[in-house]
């Protein structure tokens, strides 16, 4: 390790940007230790309804669309906050690094001007960052994976044999079909974790994680860009092969410096201009450092709004509904695999909103619990299986292994009997059954999962990680942060930075687990046993058999406020 500035202990500011807000923690380089944090809360959230202003256009269904300005003042707020709350100066940052979530992906121009902030667009749906969650581009990307199976495109299987509606690809598509003339502007079609970089250094960079998992490149696969070729994209759209010169660049590696700190950055954070800027990254990715779980079948599951499962392993394999997996995605030298359930926290707070008495509410602000806390109480009194239920967690539609966002979710064995806690449990029990078909979805195709460490949001309910442990029959780590993301991000600037030779030498010191905090019970888990071979009948069935849900979800979206139907008409349709 470099030796550490006169001023004091060398420090790293990591910046992890979510769904709602943005993190910034200041942690010591020496051993991990956070130091501070800073917190901004998005003014503008997620845009699922409307455009931002009083009089902001109504979005169609399944849209979900962020705001560029609200990531800029996470650098102008919470990086102060967190340097302030640390009491270290900016002579001991000697890095910074960011996360994001993904894909979340933007038209901009050539300068890197977001296409929503220029006043011919700012009335646009399609000029805006597409969040992670929108899934309004399921129909373009189920033609992509026809049309790459038809083909026999060797990519395809690299990403279980499915692209995501929520990947580069399909959201590009959508966007030139249905507003042909932004996409023709964009210059760029940038992932959100590379621009806020492009934003820090003023230079522009891409990352290796975001192109392999989100972005279709494969260079031992495809020759050339490494994306797919002209002639495929052409038969989806005579247009679409202009994307490949919005999305190519030079790739950087992860952990990898891709500039300094410009002086516009430097006075929003109140960093020294020219101080480090690691390389982009997606949140679940930068969470494997920060819970030393680096190493091949150590399977991270990082539990939030969503969940992603990220593994290394020392091969590729095909995996059948996986997320993607890619070389060097996750750390230089390993193959990262990527799977995910598009709904795990998002579930538990629908419950909250659409389960809750008046008197369970009252009871739980009698008491000064949440509705959570209370529900989880309530739930934690009954024997698995006791109340006669179960659920598929597929409310944002089915990421791994189905990847299919026109999915939706199922509660099945109501009766006048059952209560608000038992649907919640049902609930929670469900999103363990749907990580434990990814296990068993990995194992199948012979990649074998060797330990199991959770990571994000969810931790704080040791019931719900209770149940994780029985269905899936092993114990259950925990990283030994409330930050995993930032502290990745922080350990990805000590590498950018110099301070360690590579990431997992600087995961070794800076990162945190708790080993085997739970463990499985052998006659819960007999009966979980039970409850999950109902889950897997009734996936199969409605996941791959009986179309009831993609149908439901037509009427629904044929029936949406004349309001909420995009402005733009399809060229197909022109």
């Amino acid at each position: 390790m470099r030796e550490q500035p006169s001023a004091g202990p060398a420090v790293t500011v990591g910046i992890d940007f979510g769904t709602l807000s943005g993190r910034a923690v200041v942690v010591r380089v020496a051993d991990g230790v956070q130091l501070g944090e800073g917190v901004h809360e998005y003014r503008h959230g997620v845009l699922e309804d409307h455009l931002p202003g009083g009089a902001g256009q109504a979005l169609p269904p399944d849209w979900a669309l962020q705001v560029p300005q609200d990531w800029r003042d996470v650098l102008r707020i919470a990086v102060p906050q967190a340097l302030r709350a640390a009491g270290v100066t900016n002579r001991q940052v000697i890095g910074i690094a960011t996360d994001f979530t993904a894909c979340t992906v933007l038209p901009s121009t050539a300068d890197g001007v977001p296409l929503c902030e220029l006043p011919e667009y700012a009335a646009r749906p399609h000029a805006y960052p597409k969040l992670w969650k929108h899934h309004a581009a399921q129909e373009q990307a189920d033609r992509i994976n026809a049309l790459a199976a038809e083909r026999g495109e060797p990519w395809l299987a690299r990403y279980g044999g499915k692209i995501s509606s929520e990947w580069e690809y399909a959201k590009a598509l959508q966007l030139l079909e249905e507003d042909p003339d932004t996409f023709r502007a964009a210059a760029r079609w940038i992932e959100a974790a590379d621009w806020i970089v492009w934003e820090l250094t003023g230079a522009e960079s891409r990352n290796v994680c975001t192109a392999g998992y989100k972005g279709i490149h494969q260079p031992d696969l495809l020759p050339g860009s490494g994306r797919p070729g002209a002639g495929f994209l052409a038969e989806l759209h005579p247009e679409f092969p202009a994307l490949t010169a919005k999305l190519d660049f030079p790739l950087s590696p992860l952990g990898g410096r891709a500039g300094g700190l410009g002086a516009r950055a430097a006075a929003w954070t109140g960093l020294a201009e020219g101080t480090p800027v690691a390389v982009g990254n997606v949140d679940a990715h930068v969470t494997g450092a920060a819970a030393q779980a680096l190493e091949p079948g150590h399977l991270l599951a990082i539990m939030g709004t969503s969940t992603c499962h990220i593994m290394n392993s020392d091969r590729p394999a095909d995996v059948p509904g996986m997320c993607g997996v890619v070389k060097d995605g996750v750390v230089p030298g390993l193959w990262g695999y990527e799977a995910g359930q598009s709904g795990v926290g998002d579930i538990f707070a629908w419950a909250v909103r659409t389960a809750l008495p008046a008197a369970y509410a009252a009871e739980a602000d009698e008491r000064g619990l949440t509705a959570h806390q209370l529900l989880t109480e309530k739930a934690a009194d009954q024997p698995v299986g006791g109340h006669g239920l179960v659920a598929l967690d597929w409310h944002s539609g089915n990421r791994s292994v189905l990847v299919d966002h026109h999915l939706s979710g199922l509660l099945l064995g109501l009766t006048l009997d059952t209560r608000p806690e038992e649907i919640y449990r049902a609930l929670l029990e469900a999103t363990a059954f749907g990580t434990r078909t990814v296990v068993e979805a990995f194992e199948r195709a012979g990649v074998p999962v060797i330990e199991f460490t959770v990571a994000g949001g969810l931790l704080k309910n040791a019931f719900l990680l209770q149940i994780y442990s029985d269905v899936l029959r092993r114990p259950v780590n925990v990283i030994g942060s409330e930050q995993g993301g930032a502290l990745g991000s922080a350990i990805h600037a000590a590498v950018a930075a110099g301070a360690y030779p590579d990431i997992r030498a600087a995961s070794k010191a800076m990162g945190r687990i708790d080993r085997a905090r739970y463990l499985p019970d052998p006659a819960r888990a007999d009966t979980y046993d039970l409850l999950y071979a109902e889950y897997r009948e009734l996936h199969d069935h409605f996941g791959r058999a009986n179309g009831a849900m993609h149908r439901l979800r037509a009427l629904r979206n044929a029936a949406a406020p004349a309001g909420a139907t995009s402005t733009a008409t399809k060229e197909s349709e022109r």
